[in-house]
């Protein structure tokens, strides 16, 4: 067997005989969908190109009648049923080229500046171009520390795809184990900043409650009763720093700081309150935004060295479309937009 094949298998893996089944029902708030978009929906964590491929592959069942059409719509109560060959699987990343915008390194950590529109480690439809990937090429030697997870090697914490700002990736297995430590006991913290629509009301307030999987969309977290299965505290609290109009829209430049870290706990959370982030196409759904991605941006995080146990403290600038849209507030309030750079 060549070097060639043989990093080739142990990039990826057949599963072979285990399948990719699922049994689903159509719920009411889907009825009149296309059944390629409504799968991507109840299954979560899929791509509409995976879906399409069950379909037009003859995998998929809609009441025991074989569908080949994605653009079948759906009754609410059908039946659907999926039974496709698995799909190889990542089973470590692999070293890209990737430029990154280093703020801090040493032998043991690196913190980076996070473009919007990059995934943080490689995943189902996302096997590159992360930035573990990215991290990878930056550093050879990561790809030889025992990480417990070889296809998140330092990842210590994430932000969403369209989520901009501070990250801290651990260089070495150590150094991970003492930041997720750091993380699980609440002495990090993290500062954000945000454009939510309208103006919050009072203008300084903490959001407490529960959060997990949203009971019917799968692709989306809810605020959930204490009683709920999967759900775990949430504390998120906002200070309100300028309003204005932009493009016809009322919104407003809100700085967050989690105290807690739940999956989109931030878009969740502003959401609940009547407020959804400016270009949110999950949580902000039949709200109209000229803005291309979510406007959040991760701009301080403050932590204890892994091996020092030094305070650092870095601050991200804030992105261009970022504060394009800042810039662009016709008066409507007091405040100012934060400065920029590193403190």
């Amino acid at each position: 067997m060549t070097e060639e094949i043989r990093e080739e298998q142990n990039f990826c893996e057949d599963p072979g005989a285990p399948r990719e089944r699922y049994e689903l029902e159509v719920p009411p708030e889907l009825a009149g969908q296309r059944i390629d978009a409504a799968l991507v929906r109840m299954i979560g964590d899929i791509s509409r190109t995976r879906t399409q491929q069950f379909i037009k592959e003859g995998y998929t069942r809609v009441n025991g009648i074989l569908c080949r059409l994605p653009r079948f719509y759906l009754a609410a109560g059908d039946r659907i049923v999926i039974d496709a060959p698995g799909t190889p699987v990542c089973v470590r990343a692999e070293a890209e080229n990737i430029p990154l915008d280093i703020l801090y390194e040493d032998e043991h950590i690196l913190v980076i500046n996070k473009q919007a529109g990059m995934v943080v480690h490689p995943g189902v439809g996302n096997h590159s171009g992360t930035v573990v990937n990215a991290v990878l090429g930056h550093d050879s030697d990561m790809a030889d520390e025992d990480f417990p997870n070889p296809l998140r090697p330092g990842v210590v914490h994430r932000l969403d795809k369209d989520t901009s700002g501070c990250l801290v990736i651990a260089r070495t297995p150590r150094a991970l184990r003492k930041l997720s430590k750091s993380f699980a006991d609440r002495n990090v913290e993290k500062t954000y900043l945000a454009i939510v629509f309208g103006t919050p009301v009072p203008p300084a307030a903490v959001i407490r409650g529960f959060m997990g999987r949203h009971p019917t969309d799968r692709l989306k977290m809810a605020v959930l009763r204490e009683t709920d299965h999967g759900a775990k505290e949430a504390v998120t609290a906002y200070r309100t720093l300028r309003q204005g109009i932009w493009n016809g829209i009322r919104c407003s430049l809100v700085q967050v700081r989690l105290h807690t870290g739940r999956t989109h706990q931030i878009r969740v959370h502003m959401s609940h309150i009547g407020h959804p982030l400016i270009g949110d196409k999950l949580y902000a759904r039949g709200r109209s935004s000229p803005a291309e991605r979510q406007m959040l941006h991760a701009w301080k995080l403050v932590f204890p060295h892994p091996e020092t146990g030094k305070t650092l403290s870095f601050e991200a600038p804030i992105p261009a479309d970022f504060q394009a849209v800042t810039e662009s507030f016709q008066p409507d309030g007091p405040g100012m937009v934060p400065g920029r750079g590193r403190r």
